[in-house]
C-alpha cells in the first residue's frame, strides 16, 4: 500500500469511527453528516468522496465483515466438512465483535432497529450467502447453480450465526460469543457432535 493510499484509509477509518459512533449514540435519525464531519474533523466534501450517505457508512462497515468471513473461508484445509469450515470462518467476526462490545453492541442494535439499515443488512446477507455458497461449491467440486447443499448450508450458518449474535445482544454482551455461536451451530445439526476448528488453516 503506498503512502497515498494509507493515508486515504486512513481518513475513511475516522470518518466510519465517528459516524458509527454518534450513530450508535445518538440514533439514525437525531444524526447529520454534518455531526459526522465535525467529530472527524474533515469537510462535508470529504466525507461524501468516501461514502454517499450515512447509511452507507453502516452498510460498509457490515460488508468489510462478511468480506472476513468470506475470506477466512477461503482459507479453511479441504478436509473439513462445510459446518466445520463455516463455523471456523464466523470466529473473524466473533472475534471481532466481541473484544469491542461497547462498539459492537450499539452497531447490532442500529441495524436491527432501523427500517433502512435492516433492509440493506438483509440485501448484504443475501449476497454474501451467495458467496458462502459459491466458496464451499468450489471446495467440493460442485456447481453452486444447480446443487442445493452449498446454498443450504450457507443459510443455514448465517441464521445459526445471526440468532446466537440477537441473543448475545439481548443479553447486552453477558455471556461467551463464541459459545452462543456454537450451541446455535449444534441446534442446526443435532445429530453431529460440535467440535469449534482452529480460526487458522492447518
Amino acid at each position: 500500500m503506498t503512502i497515498a493510499e494509507r493515508k486515504r484509509q486512513l481518513v475513511r477509518d475516522q470518518l466510519g469511527e465517528a459516524a458509527l459512533r454518534l450513530l450508535a449514540g445518538q440514533g439514525y435519525e437525531q444524526t447529520t453528516v454534518d455531526q459526522i464531519v465535525a467529530a472527524a474533523g474533515v469537510s462535508r466534501r470529504t466525507f461524501f468522496r468516501y461514502f454517499k450517505s450515512k447509511e452507507d457508512v453502516v452498510v460498509e462497515s457490515v460488508s468489510d465483515l462478511g468480506a472476513a468471513i468470506r475470506g477466512e473461508l477461503a482459507t479453511r484445509p479441504d478436509h473439513e466438512s462445510p459446518q466445520e469450515a463455516l463455523r471456523a470462518a464466523f470466529a473473524v467476526a466473533i472475534e471481532q465483535m466481541a473484544e469491542e462490545p461497547a462498539k459492537s453492541l450499539p452497531l447490532i442494535r442500529l441495524v436491527f432497529g432501523t427500517p433502512a439499515l435492516h433492509r440493506r443488512f438483509l440485501e448484504n446477507q443475501s449476497v454474501l450467502q451467495e458467496e458462502l455458497a459459491a466458496e464451499l461449491a468450489r471446495r467440493e467440486g460442485l456447481d453452486a447453480r444447480d446443487d442445493l447443499g452449498p446454498a443450504l448450508a450457507a443459510g443455514v450458518a448465517l441464521t445459526a450465526f445471526q440468532v446466537a449474535v440477537e441473543s448475545w445482544t439481548r443479553r447486552d454482551g453477558d455471556g461467551d460469543l463464541n459459545a452462543l455461536v456454537d450451541e446455535a451451530f449444534a441446534l442446526t445439526n443435532p445429530g453431529a457432535a460440535t467440535q469449534r476448528p482452529s480460526a487458522t488453516a492447518d
